[in-house]
């Protein structure tokens, strides 16, 4: 039985989201604001529902906090649904965001989607230096060409797969299906747009990269001597 940590402190929406939760079979453990949420959470809990505006502690830091822990999928639910606040919360590392009123059916499949999706495996190894660079897979912190920043989550798993890799061409249907999931279709480009991303936090030269290599029409590769 999935257990899910559902953070919200509206209690008639708890009362609905917690009965058809456990009618899906999954285990729900409810926290009513972001102090609790903190103290709730564990390495039993495989998915988290997160309300942004709750009291104590805001749910956009409860949420990095999570990350800081775990890669576990978080979903967002919040009145707030500006463009701001959304990619907020995903640079933040949430995988998902809903902006209320939601349907609940669309939350229930959302939930599945997630839970379905394979895990990026740890490799036994919190950080990863090569060059003058260094990445932190827990903490989701780069040093790099242009000093320290924060990735996001999608950001950290595109790396850590490469990184996983190193040497070998890795296609874009692979990628899709360790990153994105199977039911996610980003372009080429968005995926150039990353490997571009990359080259500004990690190459000296970014025309002519050393470490991030886009093959065409055959896929990227990370390669490292």
């Amino acid at each position: 039985m999935k257990k899910i940590l559902l953070v919200e402190d509206e209690e008639s929406l708890i009362n609905v989201l917690e009965l058809n939760l456990e009618i899906e079979n999954y285990k729900v453990v409810v926290a009513k604001d972001g102090q609790e949420a903190i103290a709730s959470f564990n390495d039993a809990i495989d998915l988290v529902i997160l309300d942004i505006m709750i009291p104590k502690i805001s749910g956009f830091d409860v949420c990095a906090e999570i990350r800081k822990q775990s890669d576990v999928p978080i979903i967002i639910t919040s009145a707030k649904g500006t463009s701001t606040d959304r990619v907020k919360g995903l640079k933040l590392g949430a995988d998902d965001y809903l902006v209320k009123p939601f349907d609940l059916e669309e939350l229930l499949l959302r939930i599945g989607k997630l839970l379905e999706r394979p895990k990026v495996s740890n490799d036994q190894q919190d950080s990863f230096q090569f060059g003058d660079n260094k990445v932190n897979f827990k903490t989701y912190e780069i040093t790099g060409q242009q000093g320290s920043t924060i990735l996001s989550k999608r950001e950290m798993e595109l790396l850590k797969f490469l990184i996983e890799r190193k040497n070998e061409v890795v296609s874009r249907d692979e990628i899709l299906d360790r990153v994105w999931g199977k039911d996610n279709f980003p372009t080429s480009r968005t995926i150039d747009n990353y490997i571009l991303n990359f080259r500004k936090y990690f190459e000296k030269d970014q025309r002519n990269p050393q470490y991030f290599k886009s093959l065409r029409g055959v896929g990227y590769k990370f390669v490292i001597n």
